[in-house]
C-alpha cells in the first residue's frame, strides 16, 4: 500500500542573535505583545491537572488595532499515554493564533488515564512593552513571527548602560556551541536560556551566568560552559547577553489506520498510486516548528477528465489541521482520464519532519 510522504525542514541549532547584534534605536512605534494564555483543561466536565501544558508562542500587534476575537476553545481526548488528540478547534481562528493548536499537541497529562471529551479555552493577553514580562520578550526574540522585536523592547532585555553596547560592538574571535545532539530535548518545544556574562581585557568571558530560560537543567550548563571558551575583541565590557537554544525533538504522530479499514463499501475506485499532477506536498502552519509529524485519510471522487471532488477527511491526527492541509495538498492533484470515473477513493497523507530538512524519499509501503 502505497502512502503520500510529506517532508517539512527544520532549522539546525544555529544561533544568530547576540548582543552584539542588537538592533540600533528607531523611533517608537505603539505595540503591544500578544499571548494566547491556556486556561482550565476539563473532561466530561470535571477539572484535569495537566503534567505540562505549553504556552503558544507570542506575537506583536503594532498599533492600536481591534482584535475581533480574544478567546479561543479547542476539544480534544487524552490517550493512555497521557497525549493530546484529535485535537479540534470550535468556531473560527484568529490572526497569529496558528501555535495554538500545535503548543496543545505538545503538552502531556499523567500515563494511565486516558479521558474524553476535553476542552480548554485560550485567552488573548496583550500587554505593552512595559508589562510584558522580560522572558516572553526575550522568547518573542528568538521567533519573531510577526516582524523584529522592537527597540524598547530590546531595552527591557539589556539595560543601555551596558557597555557591550558601546560601539564599535565586540565581535567573535572564538564562538564556541554546546554540542545540542548530545543535549536532553524535549518533542515539541524548543528549549532556550539566555547567558549574561562580562568581558576582560583580553576579551574572555567572565561572571558568565544564564539568566533567563525555559528551564532545561543541561541546556543552561552546556551553555555556561561555551560561552566561557568564547573569545571577543574589544576589551573590558560589562552587561553582555547571548541566547542558545536547543531545537524540539519530533513528535511522531500516532499510528494511522489503513486505508481498507476506511474505504466505503461502494467504493469502484481501487487503491493506485497513479497521477497525471501529482500532489503539492506543504506542511500545515505552525507545526514544522515544533517538528510535530501527523497524518490524514482522505476520501474523493474522481471525473472521467481526472479531477477531484467531493474531498472529504475520515480521520486525521493529532489535530484537525492535518486533515485541513490534506485536503488543500490534494485539491491540486489530478488522476489520469479514464472513460467513467471513480468514486469512493481513499489515500493517505503523511507529515513527516526530517533532520535538517533532508529529504528521506518516499515511503515505499
Amino acid at each position: 500500500m502505497k502512502r503520500m510522504l510529506l517532508l517539512a525542514s527544520l532549522v539546525l541549532p544555529v544561533n544568530t542573535a547576540s548582543s552584539q547584534s542588537l538592533p540600533s534605536p528607531r523611533p517608537a512605534v505603539p505595540w503591544q505583545l500578544r499571548a494566547w494564555m491556556p486556561g482550565e483543561v476539563r473532561c466530561g466536565g470535571t477539572s484535569v491537572v495537566p503534567l505540562a501544558l505549553r504556552r503558544p508562542i507570542t506575537s506583536i500587534r503594532r498599533g492600536n488595532r481591534y482584535d475581533a476575537t480574544d478567546a479561543l476553545t479547542y476539544r480534544f481526548r487524552i490517550d493512555a499515554s497521557g497525549r493530546t488528540l484529535s485535537i479540534r478547534r470550535e468556531g473560527g481562528g484568529a490572526p497569529w493564533s496558528d501555535d495554538v493548536a500545535p503548543s496543545l499537541a505538545a503538552s502531556r497529562f499523567g500515563v494511565g488515564a486516558p479521558q474524553a471529551d476535553c476542552t480548554i479555552r485560550y485567552t488573548l493577553r496583550a500587554m505593552s512593552p512595559e508589562e510584558a514580562p522580560v522572558a516572553d520578550l526575550i522568547s518573542y526574540s528568538l521567533e519573531p513571527q510577526s516582524g523584529e522585536l522592537p527597540p524598547d523592547g530590546w531595552a527591557r532585555i539589556q539595560s543601555s548602560q551596558a557597555s557591550c553596547l558601546t560601539e564599535p560592538r565586540p565581535r567573535p574571535l572564538v564562538a564556541v556551541y554546546p554540542d545540542f545532539d548530545k543535549l536532553p530535548g524535549t518533542p515539541g518545544v524548543k528549549h532556550w536560556t539566555m547567558v549574561a556574562y562580562d568581558q576582560d581585557a583580553r576579551g574572555r568571558p567572565i561572571h558568565v551566568r544564564a539568566v533567563e530560560g525555559t528551564g532545561s537543567a543541561a541546556l543552561d550548563r552546556a551553555a555556561v560552559r561555551a560561552m566561557r571558551k568564547s573569545r571577543f575583541t574589544g576589551g573590558a565590557r560589562a552587561g553582555c547577553l547571548f541566547p542558545f537554544w536547543r531545537t524540539p525533538t519530533t513528535l511522531a504522530a500516532p499510528t494511522p489506520p489503513s486505508e481498507e479499514s476506511l474505504r466505503p463499501a461502494d467504493s469502484n475506485c481501487p487503491h493506485s498510486g497513479d497521477w497525471a499532477t501529482p500532489p503539492t506536498l506543504t506542511y500545515p502552519n505552525g507545526y514544522p516548528r515544533r517538528a510535530i509529524e501527523g497524518w490524514a485519510v482522505v476520501a474523493f471522487d474522481v471525473a472521467p477528465w481526472g479531477e477531484l471532488g467531493n474531498l472529504r477527511v475520515l480521520a486525521s491526527e493529532p489535530t484537525g489541521d492535518f486533515g485541513e492541509q490534506a485536503i488543500q495538498v490534494l485539491r491540486s492533484a489530478r488522476k489520469p482520464a479514464s472513460a467513467t470515473g471513480r468514486s469512493g477513493c481513499v489515500d493517505r497523507v503523511i507529515f513527516k519532519i526530517g533532520y535538517g530538512g533532508l529529504p528521506l524519499g518516499k515511503d515505499p509501503t
